[in-house]
This record gives structure tokens, sequence and C-alpha cells, in this order.
């Protein structure tokens, strides 16, 4: 079985498991039991990871709020600094192609009250910096736009967005899962003042995320979202999971280390494999702008062949998606290809390959040959292929409804 799904997660690295298992017997503690040394150890343990983290992203360890995952951390972004800040403004910005945990969440904030503006992207995926511009107003209280995309791996011009934001007054949130321990990301440096982002997409385990929340020029306050004992800092209450954190620190620390070697030799494997199919077969194109992308994914549109059918030729043996892995159980089309421009029938025909650190060479060759043999056999079986091959112009058909 090969694994081509990592943008969906990540496997844990064998070092970060190792790494968590005292925790689960040998060091029970809870992080915040202050007077006994199970409590102690925890609690350093707890520290520890925080610098990590903090060092991955090049923060103050103070500045790391640990959560369940990113979801949560989105949430208590958006919805705590909307509520937070509600005496200055109630008008969030966002963009059509974000995650769901951020769509659904500005849902939340409309139904709240607030004001929620979608910015719409180009064709190859970026938004437009003029409109965002032109967004801004003196309620907006925060704009929230995705490092990378999780479909296509493309990445927003995230300093030319903090220096509007800065500009504008106003604060910058960035849901970034899939760029934290792939490619270097240093919100100080790119104007970002509330960034999430998760262990289980960095090789580290599920369940455990974090929020960056910036402390100075300036200070950011979010209204918890999760009401109890008042951990981290008053943002979030709940006990620490503390071998799932032990882990997430861990992960940081050899993403550091080898996320730029990762990075490059799955850049290498990408691209034979987008060479490759695009030379093997016709009529197939890459979505996204290609200059402005992760390093390890590709979203690939293979005309006139249906995604998932093309994905049952051979998901015995690989996995990978055609889209977002929390909205896979929708029969729709891929809403961030839609919001590209890209029609629901080429939406419909599209495979988001996401490689790790553990894929091989001999991986990539394999997939190349079995989604070759997938597309051939699909449009082999295909009237409408057919009339292609033919030089029918299928958008001049009229098709019967029966």
């Amino acid at each position: 079985m090969i694994y081509l799904d990592n943008n969906a997660t990540t496997p844990a690295d064998p070092r970060v498991v190792d790494t968590m298992i005292p925790f689960f017997y040998e060091n029970p503690g809870n992080a915040a039991s202050r007077n006994h040394p199970y409590g102690w150890v925890a609690e350093e343990a707890v520290d520890y990871a925080r610098e990590q983290i903090a060092n991955l992203i090049h923060v103050d360890p103070k500045e790391i709020i640990f959560t369940s995952g990113a979801t949560e951390a989105d949430n208590l972004a958006i919805k705590g600094v909307f509520e937070m800040y509600s005496r200055k403004g109630n008008h969030i910005i966002t963009c059509t192609t974000e995650h769901k945990a951020v769509l659904d969440a500005c849902k939340k904030v409309e139904k709240m009250g607030g004001e929620v503006t979608y910015l719409d992207v180009k064709g190859d995926g970026l938004i437009d910096l003029d409109e965002l511009k032109a967004a801004i107003t003196d309620k907006t209280v925060l704009v929230s736009i995705m490092y990378a995309n999780n479909e296509t791996g493309l990445i927003q011009p995230m300093k030319e967005i903090g220096e509007i934001c800065e500009e504008k007054g106003v604060l910058f949130m960035s849901d970034a899962t899939q760029a934290v321990g792939k490619i270097d990301v240093n919100p100080k440096e790119l104007g970002i003042h509330l960034m999430a982002f998760t262990s289980h997409k960095m090789y580290g385990p599920k369940g455990v995320g974090a929020l960056f929340v910036n402390r100075k020029n300036p200070r950011v306050k979010v209204t918890a979202q999760m009401d109890g004992g008042g951990h981290e800092r008053g943002m979030r209450s709940g006990t620490l999971n503390v071998p799932g954190i032990v882990g997430f620190g861990k992960a940081a620390e050899i993403a550091m280390k080898e996320m730029k070697q990762d990075a490059e030799r799955l850049s290498k494997l990408r691209d034979k494999l987008e060479q490759t199919l695009l030379a093997n077969l016709e009529e197939c194109e890459v979505n996204g702008n290609p200059a402005h992308r992760m390093p390890h994914v590709s979203n690939i549109s293979f005309k006139h062949v249906e995604g998932e059918g093309l994905m049952m030729t051979f998901n015995q043996n690989i996995a990978l998606s055609s889209g977002s892995a929390c909205t896979s159980a929708s029969l729709e089309p891929s809403y961030v290809l839609v919001a590209m421009g890209v029609g629901d029938e080429l939406a419909h025909s599209s495979l988001r390959f996401s490689l790790g650190r553990f894929t091989k060479e001999e991986d990539i060759d394999y997939a190349i040959e079995a989604v070759t043999k997938g597309v051939n056999h699909m449009r082999d079986l295909s009237p409408i292929w057919e009339m292609y091959k033919e030089g029918v112009d299928l958008s001049s058909v009229e098709w019967s409804e029966h």
C-alpha cells in the first residue's frame, strides 16, 4: 500500500512515538498538578515542547497556546477575536478557498451578528491584493487568509497581506496547517498576529494543535471559547494532552532539522510525477499557480474521467484524495477548484497527490503506472472520450435528460 495522502494526515514518525510512550505509563502526571513530582515532570515536558514548537516558527514560547488541533485553533482565533474586539468593529475578511474550519467559523460569526467578506480568488488560486485592500473598512477587526491551501498546495502572498493589514491597523490571522513543519514559516516577519497549525500534518500525533497569539506590538487578546480551569493563559481551558504535546514538540524539533532536505527531495519527486503523467496522458493539467505552492503537493485534472471512479481502479494499492479529507464524504465537486474557475466536470476529474517524508521514488513510479493505466481504462469505457477523439465539439452537444 502506497500512501500519497499526507495532506489529510501524516504517519507519525517513529522517533515521535518513542518520545511519547513514557508519558502514558512512567510519567502519567497532569501538567497542572503542582504538588508532586509526577505533575512537575509533566509540566516540564510541556514547557520543553512549547519551546520546541516556538523555535520552529521563530516565536516566544509564551505565544503558543495548545489546542486539540487546527480546527479548534481556527475557531478560537476567529470567534475569540470577534468577541474580544467587538467594540472596535464586527467585520471579518476571509477567502472562498479557506478550509471548512475557517469558513464555518465565519458562518457562525455571521449568526452572532458579524459581517464577513469572502474574497474570490483568481484562476491560479491567489487572492487579489487590491480587492483585499478595498474590502477593509473601519469596522474590520480581522483578516483570515490560509497560508497554504490543503487541496492545491498554493501559497498566498503572506508578506504582502501582512503589510496591508499593518497599514490598515487590522489583525491578520492565518490557518498555516499545511505549511508549518514543511517549509520555514515565520509569522513575525510576515506580520501574522494569530496562526493555527497542528501536529498530525507534520508527523506528530493526532488530537493536538496550537494557536500562535502575538504578545507584543500589538498585544493580541482572544476571548476563550472553552471555559474551565483557566489553562493556557486563560485562553483555552482543559487538561493538557501531555503525551500528544510531547510528541508535537518532538515532531517540531525533527521538522526544524529536516524539512529543508525533505522539501528538496519531495519537490523533485512531485515534478517527476507531474511531468511523466502529463507526458503519458493527453488532456491533463495541473491546478494552481506552479510558482507559488508547497513542494510536496500536486492537484491534477484528468479531462473526461471521473475522479472517484478513477481512484477505484487503484485505491486498494494507493491512498490519495480527490479533495479535502474534511469534505471527502460529499459528492459535490471541490469548492476550492470551483472557486478558481475550474468547471464542475473538470473539478470532479481531479486528484490530489500529497507526498511525505516516507515517500520513496519507487512509490512515485508505481503511482505513475497505476494512474496512467487507470485513466486509459476509464477513457476506453467512456463514450464522451470517444466523441472527443473523433473531433466532436462537446460544448456544442445538446445532452438529453433521459
